[in-house]
């Protein structure tokens, strides 16, 4: 059988490994029993009495990758480029049984993903070794046991998990979603979710968090801006840096996602509509790749999850300018790339640029894919890259590269020197502890912002109350703050019980839901109007009557977790179903009325910012999100929350985004020359930054000095902001710039830094920006990176439309700060 495998290395380009004169293949017996491979300080991982390089943690990964590398068969090499999905997803078992000597990771797996987490939404998945934390910790040891002391090798496996609203693990510390936490524009907040998140992973067993989501969501239509940060690539670059620093500091891989220009699909179509954004090159590196040359140049993120889309013609997964050109060649990426589900299977079924599956796999591996994810068995991935080697297609040389990557990051998990989980009770002590609780909170707090406040509303003023009615489909509803990419199992805080547990005593609350999320002809009741039917005009009906009795209604409408998310796109930003119809409804009982907005995307409310006097955006807020909105509505929390992404007043504006270029996006005129009359509507509902606070703030003392020369130094700008009113708040200060002058047409406006100042009534603090030559340059006609002399000015603003002071510097040189990778032709 040794002489076999001997000709079998020959017939694919390798030679019998030597090491300590012993010859290895996958049928050699094991010298030593399982219990003998452990020791004080090494583990005996292919159990041949020695301490090899690779299980020496004295020695350098390099040393030990490349030594353990050496020692590997090519079946064992495909089976780390796979994934094997979790228990109730793919895997059949909970734990490892007999059958797994025979399945096809008996060779070894790159990663499991979502493994006894008890993911929401999939009953499948349910499993009691999810909580408390010291049960999962010992499910994964066992299954960490079996790859350590059941494969030749004993490479263990990496356990991988999801993370964008805190971990996807029963009962984890919950946060809101990408977008309400963008709301607080606050760096330190977001690095604190990283560190939370990150430590709950690494205690509960995972080591790899596919978080943060780096899209720049610059169509409202598409269901998956719920998940963004931003319209905006800096806004969403710099939290996306603070999220990725938070979860690697933990010694957790964060891995961006979706790579590359994923949230642009035509129409904001999504679904099986995942293809096809018409992006132009300059458009792609100035917007759409910021974000993650920030996580992973700047950051030093070692994951990146490959998109399933195309870029001009190109999937992104069969592409080796994306994943190799940009990720390695220019930006220095150390780690391994994933794909997103099915993008290795799209390459020939989608965009139909591969014979066959089996020709996808070897477009997807020569690119530098690395680890293939998808809801099927890995050896759908692994049998056809040995078939690819074996029949020449394929080198070992490329598999040895992409095997490479992957071990790397395993020894920079620690899992060769620590593959077991052992801190059992300081993970049940910590995994969702009151300290992360708190932040948890906080985030719900700063999320939140107040888009209407007329006549000072809001704070309510109590002594003119006695009754509330609570109404509106998210009055009661908890499913938007549950996500199967985070926490389950959770108890979720709903705005009506947040009012009754804040409000005052003496206030009478009362609750009638009011009418659903949509309506039984939604979505088609989008394109022609239908009245409500029999039942769902008695709905409506009795809230009314509820809100003819009360002093005050408090609707609250918007999304739930079936009209927004992921293929969830939409055609319109109305209300859905009858909410529309329940709110004029209300109003017009002549009870005052407050709007609270539950959502994931702008909505075009443009009746409501009309004539309600008061609306409060909550987006999906996590497990306290009613509790914060009450804290808003009472007065105990100031809102201080920015509007991460605009809105505009109709679907028929689209696109319509922040930032955008010279006039691209003015109105028509009225008169002069071509104006001829009044055909469309222009302008935002609501602009980029925007967001009201329960006290006003003055700027002041504005200076900017330039020190740039040579495409080195800095741009300093400071500030005084004062606390004109009577009550403590938050300003979130926002520096934008123009260049007034370039070789190509720049977005007419930039933002380039911002900064939360918190200030008691009346007082003053001075506020500094640094900016560096980076920040004013653009992409020339040679799309080479490039800071262009000339005039710029500096503004500083309380929203993209709301400038207070500017001023304007000169840089004097010309720079190539960095030379464009030239996009090839071929794939």
């Amino acid at each position: 059988m040794k002489i076999y495998t001997f000709f079998n290395y020959l017939l694919i380009g390798m030679f019998p490994l030597f090491i300590g004169m012993k010859v290895f293949s996958n049928e050699t017996i094991q010298k030593e029993k399982p219990d003998k491979i452990y020791h004080s300080n090494w583990i005996d991982f292919n159990k041949n009495g020695a301490k090899d390089i690779y299980e020496n943690r004295e020695e350098s990964i390099e040393k030990r990758v490349e030594d353990l590398l050496s020692q590997m068969t090519l079946e064992e090499k495909s089976c780390q480029m796979a994934t094997l999905y979790g228990f109730g997803r793919v895997l059949k078992d909970e734990l490892p049984t007999a059958d797994w000597k025979n399945e096809i990771w008996k060779d070894g797996i790159g990663n499991m993903d979502e493994q006894l987490n008890n993911l929401a939404y999939h009953p499948n998945s349910a499993t009691d070794k999810a909580w408390p934390p010291s049960n999962h910790i010992k499910a994964l040891n066992e299954i960490q046991k079996f790859f350590i002391e059941n494969t030749r090798l004993g490479i263990p496996v990496e356990f991988t998990n999801e993370g964008i609203r805190g971990l996807c693990h029963e009962k984890a510390t919950s946060f809101p979603s990408q977008i309400g936490v963008a709301s607080s524009w606050n760096r330190d907040l977001v690095s604190q979710i990283g560190h939370i998140t990150g430590k709950e992973a690494r205690l509960l067993g995972y080591t790899n968090v596919y978080a943060p989501i780096l899209d720049i969501a610059r169509d409202p239509r598409w269901g998956r801006v719920v998940e963004c940060y931003s319209e905006d690539p800096y806004l969403t670059g710099e939290l996306g840096y603070n999220m990725v620093k938070g979860i690697q500091e933990e010694r957790v891989v964060a891995t961006p996602k979706h790579f590359a220009i994923y949230s642009a699909p035509k129409g904001g179509r999504d679904g099986d509509a995942r293809t096809d954004p018409h992006i132009t090159e300059r458009e792609l590196f100035s917007l759409y790749l910021y974000p993650f040359k920030r996580a992973i140049k700047d950051a030093g993120a070692l994951g990146v999850m490959s998109s399933y889309n195309d870029y001009n013609g190109v999937p992104i997964t069969s592409s080796s300018y994306f994943l190799r050109d940009i990720l390695r060649d220019s930006w220095g990426f150390k780690g391994y790339v994933v794909s997103d589900s099915r993008a290795v299977e799209f390459i020939a079924d989608k965009h139909r640029v591969a014979k066959n599956h089996k020709d996808a796999v070897l477009q997807s591996v020569n690119a530098g894919l690395n680890i293939r994810t998808d809801f099927t068995m890995p050896e759908d991935y692994i049998l056809p890259v040995r078939e690819l080697v074996k029949e020449g297609k394929l080198s070992m040389e490329t598999i040895d590269n992409c095997v490479r990557d992957i071990l790397k990051v395993k020894f920079w998990q620690g899992l060769f020197d620590s593959p077991y989980g052992t801190e059992f009770e300081k993970a049940d002590a910590t995994v969702s502890n009151e300290k992360s609780q708190k932040i948890s909170y906080q985030a719900s707090l700063e999320s939140i912002v107040l888009l209407k406040n007329e006549n000072r509303t809001l704070p309510l003023d109590f002594s003119k109350l006695k009754s509330v009615l609570v109404t509106g489909p998210n009055a009661k509803a908890v499913d938007h703050s549950v996500s199967r990419y985070g926490p389950s199992n959770i108890d979720v805080v709903s705005v009506y019980e947040g009012i009754k547990k804040k409000f005052p005593k003496n206030i009478e609350i009362n609750y009638a839901k009011g009418c659903g999320f949509f309506d039984e002809n939604w979505p088609d009741s989008e394109l022609i109007p239908m009245d409500p039917t029999a039942s769902e005009q008695a709905e409506i009906d009795k809230a009314v009557e509820m809100a003819k009795t009360v002093g005050l209604a408090i609707v609250v409408v918007g999304d739930d977790e079936e009209t927004v998310g992921e293929s969830r796109s939409r055609t319109s930003l109305e209300l859905p179903g009858n909410q529309q119809k329940l709110v004029e409804a209300i109003y017009n009982t002549g009870t005052p009325v407050v709007v609270v907005l539950i959502n994931g995307r702008p909505l075009t409310i443009n009746w409501i910012n009309k004539y309600v006097p008061a609306v409060v955006e909550g987006w999906f807020q996590g497990k306290f999100g009613g509790a914060a909105i009450a804290d808003v509505l009472v007065g105990n929390y100031n809102p201080s929350g920015k509007l991460p992404v605009s809105f505009p007043k109709t679907v028929g504006q689209l696109p319509m985004n922040f930032p955008s270029k010279p006039g691209a996006q003015a109105n028509q005129p009225t008169n002069g020359p071509n104006g001829s009359g009044k055909t469309r509507v222009g302008g935002f509902l609501y602009p980029f930054g925007y967001g009201l606070s329960y006290t006003t703030f003055k700027y002041s003392n504005l200076n900017v000095s330039s020190k740039i020369k040579s495409g080195k130094g800095e741009v300093i700008v400071t500030l005084d902001v004062t606390n004109t009113g009577e009550v403590k708040g938050d300003e979130i200060v926002q520096l934008y710039f123009s260049d007034l002058h370039s070789s190509i047409t720049v977005y007419e406006k930039q933002l380039r830094g911002f900064a939360r100042v918190s200030l008691n009534s009346k007082e003053t603090k001075s506020t500094t920006f640094i900016l560096k030559p980076e920040d004013f340059a653009l992409y020339d006609l040679n799309m080479d990176f490039v800071l262009e002399a000339g005039d710029f000015n500096i503004m500083i603003g309380s929203s993209s439309e709301d400038i207070k002071l500017s001023q304007k510097i000169n840089i004097a040189d010309s720079v190539v700060l960095s030379k464009q990778i030239k996009m090839s032709t071929s794939k």
